[in-house]
């Protein structure tokens, strides 16, 4: 999401308000791209299905990031076999919150803010701040169900917008920033209790979690960049200007395989704001005809079954990028793998949005679109097979 700097409290918490609503138009847009028949017209064939934990639900806040980012973490734990535990994505996006707001301050309010991040955000939380179960940490006040940022998040932009416009931005600002926080989703218990011990967030990360922030490796595809280097994307949310691998188009998908059929997953930043992107209908797909092209009765078609698509080269994939046709929208995990009736093969992708579509939770995208609409990838190095570890010099 793009800021432009505000004028005035009003302005801030009105530009605020649109970043927490963007995510619940961009789903409820997605709930109405239906075909009756969808589910009817795939038969699905499992090819690989790596385990995961439970299906979550964001809610109204703009941390599907922190939710695919932490399942991703989850299922490591079972890959290195360990007992997974539902880590709290709260508790991630509000440090990540923290550290965001200090670049903001620090770069004079020239940078964006709001509820956005990347995945390598929860590694950078866990290297620093640690993890929490969920039930220990659900920011969820008395009688809620669902995390809503509505309120809170302007909130927390206008206190770091005044901070910016001050020349000599006091010491003592961050308490504020926290105690917002606080109000809003609760403290941070300095320990607490998981199956009959005590545990700091830093303990509980080292010991329970047991992962190696430093293990992990972030991927994209950009043919404006060197290949096989790293290069920093230059999205908004990445707000920590991290550096990824740069590796070619058709490499995206190697990679992806390579990491499933070893039994490693993926965590999958991605454009869904497309309208062959159906939540509802749980397909993503890139079709042979642009949208506009399309008569009413190949749009009521679009998922009503497998179809042909066209081969997305890497010039098309960088003009996408370029004039924001390719948006960063959403992060989501890559499970497994299966084949449609006709052999198509299509990535298991699990969501943050419930269990309201017709694959509860789950859904299913084309490799075609994954090549086309992938912002980035996050994964073990292991994942990657030996040749390309060697072209990127891990």
């Amino acid at each position: 999401m793009n800021w432009k700097k505000s004028i005035g409290l009003a302005a801030a918490l009105f530009i605020g308000s649109l970043h927490i609503h963007a995510q619940d138009n961009l789903i409820n847009a997605l709930k109405n791209n239906v075909s009756d028949n969808s589910k009817e017209g795939f038969k699905f064939t499992e090819v690989i299905n790596l385990r995961n934990t439970s299906i979550k639900d964001q809610g109204s806040s703009g941390t599907c990031w922190s939710y695919s980012g932490n399942s991703f973490l989850e299922s490591e734990m079972i890959r290195i076999g360990k007992e997974p535990v539902e880590i709290s994505s709260i508790f991630t996006a509000r440090n990540t919150y923290i550290e965001k707001a200090k670049n903001f301050v620090r770069l004079h309010g020239r940078q964006a803010q709001g509820d956005g991040g990347q995945l390598h955000d929860v590694l950078t939380i866990f290297r620093k701040y640690g993890a929490v179960p969920q039930d220990v940490y659900t920011g969820l006040q008395a009688g809620q169900t669902r995390n809503n940022f509505s309120e809170m998040s302007p909130i927390l932009q206008s206190i770091t917008e005044s901070v910016a416009k001050n020349k000599k931005p006091s010491s003592t600002w961050i308490k504020a920033f926290t105690a917002a926080m606080d109000a809003y989703l609760g403290e941070v218990p300095e320990n607490f209790q998981y199956k009959g011990k005590t545990y700091t967030p830093r303990t509980f990360a080292d010991e329970v979690v047991g992962i190696n922030p430093d293990d992990y490796v972030g991927i994209s595809s950009f043919e404006e960049h060197a290949y096989y280097k790293p290069f920093v994307l230059l999205i908004p949310d990445n707000w920590s200007f991290e550096s990824f691998y740069n590796v070619k188009i058709n490499d995206l998908t190697d990679i992806i395989d390579n990491a499933l059929q070893n039994g490693y997953t993926v965590a999958w930043a991605t454009d869904v704001s497309e309208k062959s992107f159906s939540w509802k209908n749980g397909v993503a797909y890139v079709p042979e005809k642009p949208i506009e092209q399309m008569t009413k009765e190949e749009l009521d078609n679009m998922f009503n079954g497998p179809k042909s698509e066209p081969q997305i080269t890497a010039t098309q994939r960088q003009q996408a990028f370029d004039n924001y046709t390719t948006t960063d929208d959403h992060g989501m995990h890559i499970v497994g793998l299966v084949k449609d009736q006709n052999g198509k093969e299509y990535y298991i992708v699990k969501n943050s949005w419930g269990e309201s579509n017709d694959y509860k939770g789950y859904m299913y995208a084309t490799k075609e679109f994954v090549r086309y609409k992938t912002i980035s990838l996050l994964l073990h190095k292991d994942g990657l097979n030996k040749t390309m570890r060697s072209q990127l010099g891990i």
